[in-house]
């Protein structure tokens, strides 16, 4: 009796212990936004303490969790933690709402440049996800390929080296970049290269992609697109990273990133070491890269103090010449005809006959590009109180380098050199290896003060000086005859100083459901060059320019999943360097272009479409002719009447847990009225602008059978291109549509954190296509005589990635 009494009591406590046990479910959101946050620490503490983290439905679960009090406590990086006490009795569901806490992130420094979320700009965000899935060691251009109106290409072929990359047909000297706020873009050419930056994407945070005007602020005038790229942010826990690819062409990265967390919840600090090497895909378009990152911060409630320092050195075998149109036809006579009229050696001749597709003009061993640019940033951000912030930087970026090329008889004279006297005959003409230097400063300061006196207005006001300082120069360093050079004689120079000094208002304000926005930019600049270029004695000119830009905009606020936009932007633009030296006169006029966005945004759990109509409408573009100088830079020439017009689509479709597919969508026109060819001095009523496709479509269908593992295919289609400004279809760039593949696979082991195995197959259907080439001609007779050049893009490739983790 005793026995069973004793087995009673052992069954009812073990039922009631049981019974006493609770399921929590906790769901995590954005205090102000209401979204779910996926990835939130939530702890319950009482005797123990028990972790979760919210999935992708923002809800942290925790079963057979016994009665009591437990202190809660969720935080999610960028927010403030939440804390409080629950008496658990029974099962329960708690919603915690965190608020967004700017402090210790430093998405403050981009604040001013970036367009906010329902913002009347038409934009897309990249984050640091989407940027680590495609980073196998290419160049930046190639990670926003599926965005959209995208058109990227390499030299090399295969994307590391030097790339480029054009927005609505708008090449990389009217895509306005800025990293952390700071003006990447050249002072002179208004390029960016990111071959000076090698696998910068590894210190990347997240890149904002406006598309039009856009939101620019600093550094040089957007015409076609802003690239906003923000550096790495606060990580409160400590980090190793190993990254590291291979694949064709004897491709190589290997990345090493260190990081020490949130020290004394004050200070972090993050280092990273890349090497990228490759062969290329065109013959000898080699690339030894190599970089480093280093920053440092602190950060208290009210202030974040952080510097940053990072390099890049490259250098690259010339691949800029491209492949003639007879070399990818295995047109035996075309080539013989090209090499007559372009001047070629004998070696030369014989090496265009005997090269296929990956064809490369030049055979000197060492005619490369080398260059070595060092950037030094120091942020610091002033939370002054919770309407007022104050943000500032400096920054000085230090860059130093020349290409080498390989002269056959180069005339004495262009070097300012005596004719050398041998006996009896007079040397005129000489081989020789020279260096064309660039050597140059560009230093200034950002500011900005953002005033939120209420929920309904938000004002900030800033601006940036910034000078430019730059000499460029050329030696010979080797010569057949050397007459009376020595070595380390300049046979040219010229300065260069170019003061830019701009400032900005920006308003928004919330009506109801209307968002309004305006903003007024002035830029004034200063633009000073003096001495002998290579082409021009004595180029000497003192430019001003006064450029007053608009810009308005309205967000209507449909209901909580959609709204409308519309936007008008006014910008000018001044020439670049290379326009100063290559158009006759050497006079040519600042361009104008007025840019109207009308857009709209749906988004839920199954769709997220953003469809817009643009506009731009341009007075004295600066456009391509189709021709290359010397160093591969196109000739352009201003055009009165000018416009580009089109409708563009961004969307992601959820089919189910494991499908989604996203595609991008560019259909536009973009006309010049009133064109007069030089060549053929033919007049076309309306034609074509050189290099912008009509159509450029994209896609990415990826398929996760379980949240470890997942494969994607991406595709692109890109319409015909031509090569000038008068829609011959003889002087053109074939469709493309080319196929990629990839694949990631996710897990932990062996106690690593994290370890990810990527690959990535491109090109899978072996489309032979180029992105980009150019063109050029004479009249012979009544007939047009054109040579076209084409730069080929690698068949099928592969790169192979092992990331890890701890």
């Amino acid at each position: 009796m005793i026995k069973g009494l004793i087995s009673t009591v052992v069954f009812l406590g073990t039922v009631l212990c049981v019974s006493a046990q609770h399921h929590l479910s906790i769901k995590i959101l954005d205090a102000e936004t209401k979204k779910t946050l996926q990835g939130a620490s939530v702890s319950l503490v009482a005797t123990n303490t028990i972790h979760s983290k919210s999935n992708d439905k923002g809800v942290a679960l925790f079963s057979n969790v016994p009665n009591g009090k437990y202190d809660l406590t969720a935080s999610f990086l960028g927010y403030r933690s939440e804390k409080k006490q629950i008496d658990l009795m029974d099962d329960k569901s708690i919603e915690i709402y965190l608020q967004a806490q700017v402090i210790k992130t430093e998405e403050v420094f981009v604040q001013a440049t970036r367009a906010k979320s329902n913002s009347s700009t038409t934009y897309k965000n990249l984050s640091k996800e989407d940027i680590s899935k495609n980073n196998f060691g290419q160049d930046i251009p190639y990670l926003l390929d599926q965005t959209p109106s995208v058109v990227i290409g390499s030299d090399a072929g295969a994307g590391i080296g030097y790339t480029s990359m054009r927005i609505r047909g708008s090449d990389n000297a009217r895509i306005n970049v800025t990293l952390n706020g700071i003006p990447l873009n050249d002072a002179e050419s208004m390029g960016s290269f990111f071959v000076n930056l090698p696998d910068f994407a590894s210190s990347t945070e997240s890149i904002q992609i406006q598309r039009g005007i856009g939101t620019s602020t600093n550094g040089a005038g957007s015409f076609g697109a802003s690239l906003n790229i923000q550096s790495n942010t606060l990580e409160k826990d400590p980090y190793v990273e190993f990254n590291n690819s291979y694949g064709s062409f004897n491709s190589w990265k290997n990345t090493l990133k260190v990081g020490s967390g949130l020290l004394n919840n004050k200070f972090a600090f993050n280092v990273r070491l890349s090497r990228i090497l490759s062969d290329g895909y065109i013959d000898r378009a080699s690339s030894d890269l190599k970089s480093f990152y280093v920053d440092g911060g602190y950060y208290s409630d009210k202030q974040i103090l952080k510097a940053i320092v990072f390099s890049g050195k490259e250098k690259t075998y010339q691949s800029w010449y491209g492949t003639p149109e007879p070399r990818l036809n295995n047109d035996i006579e075309g080539m013989k005809d090209y090499a007559i009229n372009d001047g070629y050696t004998a070696a030369e001749t014989e090496n265009l006959l005997q090269a296929g597709r990956t064809y490369n003009k030049y055979l000197y061993k060492n005619q490369t590009d080398n260059y070595t640019q060092t950037h030094h940033q120091l942020h610091y951000t002033n939370f002054i109180n919770e309407k007022i912030t104050f943000n500032a930087a400096l920054h000085y970026t230090r860059g130093a380098g020349y290409y080498e090329e390989y002269r056959p008889e180069d005339k004495l004279s262009k070097y300012n050199l005596p004719q050398v006297i041998l006996g009896k005959d007079t040397i005129s003409k000489t081989d020789l290896i020279r260096r064309r230097w660039l050597d140059n400063y560009f230093y200034g300061a950002t500011y900005s003060f953002n005033y939120n006196p209420s929920q309904a207005v938000k004002l900030t006001w800033g601006g940036a000086i910034n000078q430019y300082k730059g000499d460029h120069y050329g030696e010979v360093i080797w010569a057949q005859y050397a007459s009376t050079s020595n070595l380390g004689d300049k046979y040219y120079l010229n300065d260069a100083t170019k003061n830019d000094i701009s400032t900005f208002l920006k308003a928004d304000f919330t009506v109801n459901d209307w968002l309004l926005f305006a903003d007024i930019q002035y830029r004034n600049i200063s633009y000073q060059v003096s001495g002998d270029d290579d082409k021009i004695k004595d180029l000497d000119f003192d430019r001003k320019f006064n450029f007053l830009n608009p810009k308005l905009g309205f967000t209507y606020l449909i209901n909580e999943n959609s709204n409308l936009y519309a936007s008008y932007a006014y910008a000018s633009k001044e020439p670049v360097r290379d326009d100063f030296v290559d158009i006759i006169g050497n006079n040519p006029k600042p361009e104008k272009m007025q840019d109207v966005e009308i857009g709209y945004r749906f988004k839920n759990d199954v769709f997220n479409i953003g469809t817009n109509l643009y506009g731009m409408f341009y007075k004295d573009q600066l456009i391509p002719t189709g021709a290359l100088n010397d160093v591969g830079s196109p000739l352009r020439l201003n055009i009165p009447d000018s416009y580009r017009i089109g409708l563009e689509l961004d969307a992601a479709w959820k089919i189910s847990n494991q499908f989604i597919w996203k595609a991008t969508a560019g259909l536009s026109q973009n006309k010049i009225n009133n064109f007069t060819d030089e060549t053929s001095n033919e007049f076309f009523k309306k034609t074509d602008i050189a290099l912008s496709p009509s159509t450029i479509l994209s896609s990415e269908f990826s398929y996760k059978p379980v949240q470890a593992f997942e494969i994607a295919l991406l595709s692109k289609y890109i319409s015909r291109q031509y090569l000038d400004n008068s829609s011959a279809k003889v002087r053109s760039i074939d469709p493309s549509f080319v196929n990629n593949v990839r694949a990631i696979y996710n897990f932990a082991a062996f106690g690593i954190k994290n370890i990810d195995l990527s690959l990535s197959i491109n090109n899978i259907l072996n489309e032979k296509y180029e992105t980009s080439g150019y063109t050029w001609g004479y009249m012979d007779g009544s007939s047009r005589k054109s040579f076209n050049f084409y730069y080929p893009q690698a068949t099928t490739n592969f790169m192979l990635g092992l990331n890890i983790r701890f």
